[in-house]
């Protein structure tokens, strides 16, 4: 078959998910080593018999649920281009308001040392470190396995980050940041959102926490300021109906400047605060 014909068979494969012609295109690019533009480009282009093969079971496993993620390998985050697989978050686009949010507070003249707790594949600490080579970038990780990924993302992408082994502040222990910033599990233990979409292919450890979901939040920010020097800046990701609670932790915990920012929709998405 040649690449239009592929394509509309793949789509109509994966028409009862939310966007199958994105997906269809985006796992045949993968399979042959293009890029999209090319599948618009010379939709006549045969495919090999193994081609074919490899596209439709892919296109079988993302049918079944599989992130198109994980089925490629990559994921784009602030417009680069990361590895992902299921030991690690698959990055969310809103999570870039959270790097646009840091940026925001950083002075055009500074030199911060600043933290990315939970890094993950490393999307935001290596967003950061795109933008302000300036700073120092820590990550905190307690996976190995994804903290194998967030290393190789680092080295291909040719950005200097200082990684720790560890949970949150655990091998932190006398170090002090400007800011911290962190998008931890904050998905309630018993939200039904835990068993659809991309999310059941993603490991708990990243999801949930607790049985209103705030239980890391809530050690982050106390913990916090313990590490963060005088006038540092603590940044946290949140769910869409955690606004009201999360300020009130940071209120509770003595921090100032509390503010909630919200993302494009108009959901509460970011707490911050800043310690005297």
């Amino acid at each position: 078959m040649d690449i239009a014909t592929t394509l509309k068979q793949a789509k109509q494969r994966l028409a009862a998910g939310d966007s199958p012609a994105l997906d269809a295109e985006v796992l045949l690019a993968h399979v042959l080593g293009k890029r999209r533009i090319h599948l618009l480009t010379w939709p006549e282009q045969p495919l090999t018999q193994e081609q074919e093969r490899d596209y439709f079971q892919l296109i079988e496993q993302r049918y079944l649920g599989t992130p198109v993620a994980h089925l490629t390998g990559q994921a784009e985050f602030w417009s680069l281009p990361l590895n992902v697989n299921p030991h690690t978050l698959i990055p969310r686009p809103e999570t870039e308001l959270l790097v646009e949010t840091t940026l925001s507070l950083l002075p055009a003249d500074a030199r911060w040392e600043i933290v990315d707790l939970g890094t993950g594949s490393g999307a935001i600490a290596l967003a950061l470190a795109s933008e302000r080579s300036d700073c120092t970038i820590h990550a905190v990780e307690r996976s190995a396995d994804a903290l194998e990924i967030a290393r190789h993302n680092a080295a291909a992408l040719k950005l200097e980050i200082q990684f720790h082994p560890g949970s949150w502040f655990e091998p932190l222990t006398g170090m002090q940041f400007d800011l911290i910033v962190s998008n931890p599990p904050y998905i309630p233990l018993q939200d039904p959102h835990l068993d659809q979409g991309d999310v059941r292919f993603e490991p708990d450890s990243a999801l949930s926490s607790g049985s209103d979901g705030l239980d890391d939040i809530r050690h982050i920010i106390h913990a916090a300021r313990q590490h963060l020097r005088p006038g540092g800046w603590l940044l946290l990701e949140h769910g869409y109906d955690q606004g009201d609670a999360v300020a009130k932790l940071f209120l509770n915990e003595g921090y100032k400047e509390v503010d909630t920012i919200r993302d494009l929709a108009g959901h509460p998405r970011i707490g911050l605060g800043r310690i005297d």
